[in-house]
């Protein structure tokens, strides 16, 4: 691999930044997120892991209307947002992967006292996770998803802000 050319790559970003950051946002067209859909190889295991690790409530399991027998089911994330999951009995998906268009990680915002708290009851429970800045815990869910949790409120990254 060939050593980046990091001026150019700072280049191109602060040409798209001026062509396309207005000054005055406008609103958006959408509402927020109704909910972020991931995959689930056992039910059983992701509600252990994200209600009972995480504390994200389990609100609802439905089927999914896309594939008969799969389980649609959702966790509270806060502020009306969802994390759902399908699982697929009977088609072999393969281990997770992160892929060009996949996703990357799924950033999850929690106030400092809860992340201190999160990152006690993922040690406890013998959770690899990898601490950055003092405010990101990078982790992987039961099927391999990359989760952060960010102290950081809504709107902010890394103190600046972003909406």
């Amino acid at each position: 691999m060939s050593a980046l050319d990091l001026p150019a790559i700072e280049a191109e970003r602060r040409r798209i930044r001026e062509a396309h950051l207005k000054p005055e946002k406008p609103e958006s067209t959408a509402r927020g997120v109704h909910h972020v859909a991931l995959l689930s190889a056992d039910v059983e295991r992701t509600v252990r892991f994200y209600q009972g690790v995480l504390g994200f409530p389990l609100t609802e399991m439905i089927e999914n209307r896309d594939y008969q027998g799969s389980t649609h089911f959702f966790f509270d994330l806060g502020n009306g947002n969802l994390l759902a999951f399908f699982d697929f009995p009977g088609l072999d998906l393969g281990p997770y992967a992160e892929v060009l268009g996949g996703l990357h990680h799924l950033a999850i915002s929690v106030d400092p006292a809860t992340w201190r708290q999160l990152r006690e009851r993922l040690g406890a429970a013998g959770i690899e996770y990898m601490e950055e800045s003092g405010t990101s815990i990078y982790l992987r869910d039961p099927d391999g998803a990359r989760i952060e949790l960010l102290a950081d409120p809504l709107g902010e990254m890394y103190g600046n802000k972003v909406l």
